[in-house]
């Protein structure tokens, strides 16, 4: 066995007996039957970490049920994780099973890779190559690279007094509600008035956007469909990463040490190309369809957009001096009203009629 894998089992030895220290007198003794190796005063009391017999210092000794109560599993899923080959097999003493340090180490380590989103599947293969003296620190580096941040954004804190303020004043509960659903609030626990807002950008755009008049529910709608298409992207990215770059370093299960550690400092090059290639993907797109969309809205021969308000009407200073030489000052805007009026009527009429006209000279022809 190598220095690293007597280092870990050094190091549940240790988390085993601190966790015994913690407990204090909770677990129970273990059964024995036939002769008991332990003084006859120690029998039916709590096991000692450090109790000696001579000079050499006695290991803790569980029985499953102790196991599963400093442990945080069930005793049903300590069976399991036997059955899969996930724990070794308890020592049998008599009628009785005795597990270790080692057992209680080994549980930890399957619920922290558990915690990490690791299938038992892939926690086999680890604790396999753990046990085989490959060690599992690249593998975890690895992975804590991967489930770091992906932003140099921080987090910050805000009041609901604070929130409401920034959104114009007046409280509405349905939009928090929605909000802390996104994920764009979360509660702080024990402070009912506290949010953690963990993408203060985020926040602030949706504030710029009500305040331009963009209803919270619009917004909320509005994010709900950029997520999933940026979810879209970045699993497409993930995808073209894995096959040109990551394969190499995903053939075997689990990575050696230094493939993981390789690819460990890979993530950590390739983080930020993710979010530059969109931010100039995006920019290149909007200014595209932004200068379209204008260039629609002012194009020569567009419809006007209707309106119920009076709109300004620049007409020539000879035709305006015409018009209150003729009906005076005080008039002249009724007197160029009513003729707009005028001519716009006869202008429809003679479309009616030469549409008449057209068609009647087709059904004479046909």
């Amino acid at each position: 066995m190598d220095d690293q894998s007597g280092a870990g089992q050094a190091a549940g030895q240790m988390a085993g007996q601190m966790a015994v220290e913690h407990h204090g007198t909770d677990h129970r003794p273990v059964e024995h039957h036939g002769a008991d190796p332990r003084p006859a005063e120690h029998l039916g009391t709590e096991p000692r970490p450090a109790e000696r017999h001579g000079t050499e210092p006695r290991p803790v000794e569980y029985r499953i049920e102790d196991l599963a109560h400093h442990s945080g599993a069930t005793v049903r899923t300590i069976r399991a994780y036997q059955d899969r080959g996930l724990l070794p097999r308890p020592e049998r003493r008599g009628r009785a099973n005795v597990y270790g340090d080692a057992h209680l180490a080994r549980l930890r380590q399957i619920a922290d890779l558990l915690d990490r989103g690791y299938t038992l599947a892939s926690i086999k293969e680890l604790l396999e190559a753990w046990d085989a003296g490959r060690g599992l620190s690249g593998v975890l580096g690895l992975a804590a690279e991967v489930e770091g941040p992906w932003t140099d954004e921080k987090a910050d804190r805000m009041t609901r007094a604070e929130l409401d303020a920034a959104f114009g004043g007046d409280p509405d509960e349905a939009a928090v509600a929605d909000a802390i659903a996104l994920g764009v609030l979360e509660p702080m626990p024990g402070r009912d008035d506290e949010f953690l807002v963990p993408s203060p950008q985020e926040l602030a755009v949706a504030v710029e956007l009500h305040a331009a008049g963009v209803p919270l529910s619009a917004i909320s709608g509005h994010l709900r469909e950029l997520r999933g298409q940026v979810e879209h992207i970045a699993a497409r990215f993930l995808e073209f990463t894995t096959e040109h770059v990551f394969a190499r370093y995903l053939g075997n299960h689990p990575p050696s040490e230094a493939d993981a550690a390789e690819a460990a400092a890979l993530v950590r090059r390739l983080r930020p190309l993710a979010q530059q290639s969109v931010d100039a993907e995006l920019a290149r797109a909007m200014r595209l369809f932004a200068t379209r969309h204008l260039q629609h809205h002012l194009a020569s021969g567009q419809p006007a957009q209707r309106t119920n308000e009076p709109l300004p009407v620049a007409l020539p200073a000879s035709t305006m001096q015409a018009v209150e030489g003729l009906v005076g000052r005080e008039n002249a805007a009724a007197f160029i009203s009513a003729a707009t009026e005028r001519e716009v009527q006869a202008r429809t009429l003679d479309s009616l009629a030469a549409s008449h006209s057209n068609s009647g000279s087709v059904d004479q022809k046909a």
